[in-house]
Order: C-alpha cells, then structure tokens, then sequence
C-alpha cells in the first residue's frame, strides 16, 4: 500500500511544482530544464557508474565480495530512473544520488536492511520456518532430551592426553 501512496502521492508533487515553475519562468524554458537536467544527470550516472563497476571488478579480483557496490549499483540504477522522470523533484533526489557520500551513506543502509533476509539461507531459513511452526528446531550438535537420559555409555568419547609442542 505504501509503495502505492508514493506512485500517486509524487507525481502529483511533482505536477504541482512543474506548474509553479513553469507560471514563474515559462513553459519553454521549464521544459528545457527538465531536458538539461536529464542530460547532466546521465552522464554523471555513466561516470558514476563505471567508476563504481571497476572498483566492483577490483574487489572481485582481490578475492572480495563487492557488497557495497552493488548497493551502490542499484543506488545509481534508481538515480538513474529518477532522473530521467521529468520533474524537478525527482531529479533532486536523482542527483543526490549521483553523490559519492550520500550514495555510500544509502548503500549502507541498503546493506543492512538486506542482511538478515541474506543471512537467512540454509539451516537457518529452516530453522526460522521451525520456529513460525512453534515447532522446536533439531539441533545436530545436540542431544535429544531423550537421549540425555539413556545410559548407553559414552558415544565417540576418545580419552588421552594433549601436549602441544612448538
């Protein structure tokens, strides 16, 4: 619903802005800023964007997981629909985006909204769905409690001694 809100909710701003600027400075030159501004805004996304591919390809040769640069990469992909939206808003926001700081600040925020949902594979998806099932997760590394009270002497126990010796 809310992502619903904001497909009506700014391009009505948007259109509302459009109107008082173009009453202030004409139609004409409105629409050239609209134009300007998405030709600026493109090529900043296309520097922008190879920038942060290379440093993607640099850290995936260094043996590295390029995390915030794919945050930054879908930062810069919305950037680049907003400023290709005609309004002044948006472009606004686009450009901020265009912005080093600020897109590293939002990749931020991007990663560790996407974290948990990331972490949550394997074992512990199923663990997670265990739990939604008030059913008690079956640990591997742990005893079943009716095991603990079966005596059938120790499973997998070898006794000795160690000395570590450098």
């Amino acid at each position: 619903m809310p992502l619903l809100l904001i497909f009506i909710i700014v391009p009505m701003i948007e259109l509302a802005v459009l109107i008082q600027v173009g009453s202030y400075i004409g139609v004409l030159w409105t629409l050239a800023l609209i134009f300007i501004t998405a030709i600026i805004g493109v090529r900043l996304l296309k520097l922008q964007g190879l920038s942060t591919l290379m440093r993607a390809q640099q850290r995936l040769a260094e043996g590295g997981i390029p995390a915030q640069e794919l945050a930054e990469g879908f930062l810069l992909a919305l950037a680049g629909a907003l400023l290709l939206t005609p309004g002044f808003l948006t472009d606004a926001f686009g450009f901020s985006l265009l912005m080093p700081g600020v897109r590293g600040a939002m990749a931020g925020s991007v990663m560790k909204m996407l974290k948990p949902k990331m972490m949550m594979g394997g074992f512990q998806q199923q663990q997670h769905q265990q739990y939604q099932q008030h059913e008690r997760p079956h640990n591997p590394y742990q005893p079943d409690q009716n095991d603990i009270h079966r005596n059938d002497g120790p499973k997998n126990v070898i006794e000795g001694d160690f000395k570590r010796e450098d």
